[in-house]
């Protein structure tokens, strides 16, 4: 019987990325499936008092480097070579998040996803823009004017705030966070944990 697994992301995390990438070779060699569940970090950090990385460890000496060490292995054990950091990073994603939303609940998350990652992660381009975010979604055979169009849904918009409170209230401070029934799991070298613990039933 297959397992499901949230996975609570926001495109704006670098690890998010990574883990994003990982989770396909995971559903292939197990019964588990990852269900995507978008928050808004931003929301997230605000609730919490939270930081990101970037600016947590920035002024802790030697942890900045270890912590793209890490990242390193990370990247080499999965062969992410593609990865690139984005030079408007850290971007606002309340546009393309509210897209995830709208994509889900139309069946297309999936190419959605898949896109807006590689676009953040690989292309390096500025997800903030409207423009850059339309040609991206033509360019990829998406119905762009038709997502578009969905961010400004009031049930969109509310579905992304009901997800990133609710994400919060069951513990969830950061991205990528993963829960299993009510038992959380955070960040992406966490997911060898997961997939331990259902294979251990």
């Amino acid at each position: 019987m297959t397992t499901q697994v949230e996975f609570h992301f926001d495109f704006g995390s670098p690890n998010a990325y990574l883990a994003h990438k990982v989770i396909p070779e995971i559903e292939q060699r197990s019964d588990i499936k990852f269900t995507y569940v978008p928050v808004l970090i931003g929301g997230v950090f605000k609730a919490t008092n939270n930081k990101s990385p970037m600016e947590a460890f920035g002024n802790i000496r030697n942890k900045p480097e270890y912590n793209a060490l890490e990242t390193k292995r990370f990247i080499d054990k999965h062969g992410l070579h593609a990865f690139r950091i984005n030079p408007f990073f850290p971007v606002n994603t309340l546009a393309i998040m509210r897209g995830a939303i709208f994509a889900l609940e139309h069946d297309l998350g999936e190419q959605y996803i898949d896109l807006i990652y590689r676009c953040m992660w690989e292309e390096q381009l500025d997800m903030a823009d409207p423009g850059v975010i339309g040609t991206a979604l033509s360019e990829a055979g998406l119905p762009a004017e038709e997502i578009i169009n969905g961010l400004a849904d009031p049930a969109v918009k509310k579905q992304l705030i009901d997800n990133t409170n609710a994400s919060v209230e069951r513990g969830n401070f950061g991205s990528p966070t993963f829960f299993i029934g009510n038992e959380m799991y955070f960040g992406k070298d966490k997911l060898r944990d997961v997939e331990e613990a259902l294979s251990n039933g």
